[in-house]
């Protein structure tokens, strides 16, 4: 089953209580199929400019990633984004962004990329991912993200977004914001009702909340003793969570979605996202195997077993 994720591709630095990191490698995309392609194949849609580091691309060598969907864009800067975390580190405090090329004209998608069957709408424009969609052929599944900002200052072409995707990620915050609701299972029942076959409510070091028609499951965060660096462990999640659903393709049903086969996605992007916070920027997740997923796969499954 075909995989394909288009979203940010970034220079990032960072600080938090444990460390910091100047101009490392980041951006929702980079995260997302360093964690599916420890699973699966995964196409790699996405823009960068001609200051994005030959260090940086070698990283993408000897990884499940087809690589034929990412544009080096002459006489443009890469994304750059700054932040710092502090305390418990829960959040991201912005201290600077540089849009750069993520403020021209999106990627297009392959001629050989549009038959992808799972699709992956990572946070940027809800318009612009809407006109990603639309360069697809025929997708079984498609599943986006989001952020404030948009929710904010977009909330129309987010809404127009929700109509046509099976599945939706954010954070307690966002949906809180995007639904005027305090309650996560209502806010995550209301987000249903615009559109979205299931959603997934993202609570960091508390977990997830998943929402369908048929039913709804939470789950805990995997308790790790090491947390140096959050960045990115969402955009983890979100690529061990499609990962997994791209192995069980078969199994997908739009109509009526398997509740298990989704739980068991949660699980695995749970664990993933796991490994990235434990150093900076891709340092663990680049290390990351098959056999080592599933190890703390079966830790997790101790865990919360009762």
């Amino acid at each position: 089953m075909s995989l394909l994720v288009t979203g940010s591709i970034a220079i990032d630095s960072v600080k938090t209580p444990h460390g910091q990191l100047d101009d490392g490698p980041g951006g929702s995309a980079v995260y997302f199929s360093f964690a599916s392609s420890v699973l699966v194949p995964t196409r790699l849609v996405g823009v960068v400019g001609e200051d994005y580091p030959q260090a940086f691309l070698d990283q993408f060598k000897g990884r499940q990633i087809d690589l034929t969907g990412l544009e080096v864009r002459k006489g443009s800067q890469t994304f750059r984004w700054k932040g710092s975390y502090q305390g418990a580190m829960n959040e991201a405090t912005t201290l600077a962004v540089d849009l750069n090329v993520l403020a021209e004209a999106g990627p297009k998608i392959p001629a050989g990329f549009r038959d992808s069957e799972l699709v992956f709408l990572a946070n940027t424009h809800p318009a612009l991912q809407v006109e990603l969609l639309g360069q697809l052929a025929a997708p079984r599944l498609v599943v986006a993200d989001t952020m404030n900002l948009w929710i904010s200052n977009e909330r129309d072409a987010l809404l127009k977004l929700l109509a046509r995707v099976d599945g939706f990620v954010l954070n307690d915050g966002e949906v809180r914001m995007l639904t005027g609701e305090d309650n996560l299972v209502l806010a995550g029942r209301r987000v249903l009702g615009w559109g979205p076959r299931f959603v997934v409510i993202k609570k960091g070091e508390h977990g997830c909340l998943l929402l369908t028609g048929q039913g709804m499951a939470s789950l805990p965060a995997f308790p790790s003793d090491t947390v140096a660096d959050p960045t990115g462990a969402g955009d983890t999640f979100a690529g061990g969570m499609m990962g997994t659903l791209a192995l069980s393709a078969g199994r997908i049903d739009r109509d009526r979605l398997d509740l298990g086969l989704l739980k068991q996605s949660l699980v695995v992007g749970t664990v993933l996202a796991s490994f990235t916070i434990e150093d900076f920027a891709l340092g663990r997740l680049a290390r990351v195997t098959r056999d080592d997923v599933d190890r703390r796969v079966a830790q997790f499954r101790d865990i919360v077993c009762f």
